[in-house]
């Protein structure tokens, strides 16, 4: 099964909606975002959003919102004046300190935009993602129009009036996707602002929930379920009912209680709230899922070598002949349970077959933060990210430190063993498939030479790739084996010996007597014995060089039936 999750491919979300800045600020929230200047007021209109990295040349488009990454303080000048000639809406920032914010201010005045400032530990993708899905939920026609029924943000705000409470609506992986307004940050508790801000809940406070069934009864009912307050956890008493279309789980509708009771008739708002919601988020995926499928489509083509650069290059707005490269993991029972130290099964770990989605999420949204066009596709067992587009200074070792990131991720959140491979860099997207195929010998290596380690690129590992890919060929051509050496295995399943095991270990051990007897076990004087006995079967002759070398490839060849 093939599935692809789009990461931000393309710099611009054109819509024919468009949202005012005032709005905007409704749904971003003083959490995540705060004004520093609007020279044309808080009225001007939003119709795009646009991230500047600084690789790219300070431009923008008229009504855009621009995302200034990676460029702090003063040095987030140059966007700001450009954005003001090109006629952009507003610019967001991170600031360098408090000294900052005066001079930027003064410079977003003389440009007549307005500019916004990012908190210090919010993060670019969650600004991002929250302003692109208002200008999706926005109607078309301006900001001026009502919103429709199908509006996450203006459904959050009014449940959070029907309730009085704190509304948060998540989709089935746990992301915000709209959450109301507060006017006292004092009544948000610690689980709400870690949610928004995209961090972990408390992890006491999951685990409480797991352990009342909570997150089941969301999974298997459509009724709404109360969890009650936890001061010892900075937690506040909380209702919350699941989005769902038919049997399947669309999202979570939470209500946190504020500084005053949740109303008397919360519990029917959520029911209708969900109903609401499930509308939109059906709606939603039906629009997408045209776009989503030919996305998938045009990836699969890309990475197996069937299908050129141009149409995915075409599709999503990519720059075909920039640098790409192609990361590789596997977590299935026989790719990332190996049976090596470090390696085993550990207890509690996620079973395989509810890890598909988990693992692609995870790893969709930490490569998100590192590359703002990466595309996730799963092709079981493993899963591929392709890196398009890739700026200057990239190198193996950035790109080898992004899957490390991933991989410690899975053990720490999942307790999965995932194993990660660099592909090589290539010139553009036209050679995709080189560095897939080589992400793929690295996994193949991995797995059947038992590497320990998480992550590796080709020349971490350009031996065991080798031997690998020759111990293949001989698998793959018993006419190329020598029949001794076939006898001798055969010769041990018979009669449960192991002459083909000791003979190996000592070939392993640079035919150290002492360090092969050791591994297994076994008197130095029984080890010369099996060797000899293994000579007198099969004529081998151990002092020749060439004998040697083939025994040490055959006999690391799996058995056979």
């Amino acid at each position: 099964m093939l599935e692809a999750t789009i990461m931000d491919p393309a710099a611009v979300s054109p819509t024919a909606a468009s949202i005012g800045l005032r709005q905007l600020l409704m749904v971003l929230g003083d959490s995540l975002v705060e004004v520093q200047a609007a020279p044309a007021g808080l009225d001007v209109e939003i119709r795009g959003v646009s991230l500047l990295d600084p690789e790219d040349p300070p431009t923008a488009q008229p009504g855009e919102l621009v995302l200034v990454i990676g460029a702090r303080g003063r040095a987030a000048f140059p966007a700001l004046r450009a954005a003001g000639r090109d006629g952009a809406a507003a610019v967001v920032v991170k600031l360098d300190g408090p000294g900052q914010a005066a001079a930027l201010s003064e410079t977003a005045a003389e440009a007549g935009v307005a500019l916004l400032s990012l908190r210090s530990e919010a993060r670019w993708e969650q600004v991002n993602a929250l302003a692109r899905a208002a200008l999706d939920d926005a109607p078309p026609g301006g900001p001026g129009m009502g919103a429709e029924e199908g509006d996450l943000f203006s459904l959050a705000q009014t449940t959070a009036i029907l309730t009085s409470g704190i509304v948060s609506i998540e989709d089935a992986a746990n992301r915000v996707l709209a959450y109301s307004r507060t006017t006292d940050s004092d009544e948000a508790d610690d689980l709400r602002r870690r949610s928004i801000l995209g961090w972990q809940g408390p992890e006491g406070y999951l685990a409480k929930l797991r352990e009342w069934g909570v997150f089941q009864h969301l999974h298997s009912s459509d009724e709404v379920i109360g969890i009650d307050s936890h001061p010892e956890l900075g937690i506040r008493r909380r209702l919350a009912v699941a989005i769902r279309s038919g049997d399947r789980q669309l999202g979570t509708i939470w209500v946190q209680e504020g500084s005053v009771p949740l109303s008397e008739r919360s519990r029917q708002a959520l029911l209708g709230a969900a109903r609401v919601a499930a509308l939109h988020l059906v709606r939603r995926r039906r629009e997408l899922s045209d776009d989503v499928t030919l996305t998938r489509t045009l990836l699969a083509g890309l990475l197996d070598g069937s299908t050129g650069p141009q149409p995915l290059a075409t599709h999503l707005g990519f720059d075909a002949g920039r640098p790409a490269a192609v990361l590789g993991f596997s977590y299935g029972t026989t790719e990332a349970y190996g049976t090596t130290e470090g390696y085993e099964i550990p207890e509690g770990a996620a079973a395989p077959e509810l890890t598909h989605s988990e693992v692609t999420n995870l790893v969709s949204v930490h490569i998100a933060a590192r590359h703002r066009s990466a595309l996730v596709t799963q092709v079981d067992p493993r899963i591929y990210v392709l890196l398009p587009q890739l700026p200057r200074g990239v190198d193996t070792d950035t790109l080898r430190g992004w899957a490390q990131e991933i991989t410690d991720a899975a053990r720490r959140h999942l307790g999965l063993p995932l194993r990660g491979s660099v592909g090589c860099l290539v010139p553009g997207l036209g050679d995709v498939f080189e560095s897939r195929r080589e992400a793929d010998r690295i996994l193949d290596a991995m797995v059947s030479a038992g590497v320990t380690v998480a992550v590796a690129a080709l020349p971490d590992i350009q031996a065991e790739v080798l031997v690998s890919e020759i111990l293949t060929l001989l698998s793959a051509h018993p006419e190329i084996r020598d029949p001794r050496l076939t006898a001798l295995v055969s010769h041990d399943s018979r009669h449960q010996g192991r002459l083909a095991e000791t003979l190996l270990t000592y070939l392993n051990s640079f035919g150290d007597i002492r360090a092969a007897a050791a591994q297994l076990h076994v008197h130095p004087n029984t080890l010369r014995y099996r060797l000899r006995r293994a000579e007198q079967l099969t004529g081998l002759d151990l002092s020749r060089p060439d004998q040697r070398l083939l025994a040490m490839l055959q006999l690391r060849l799996p058995p056979t039936g």
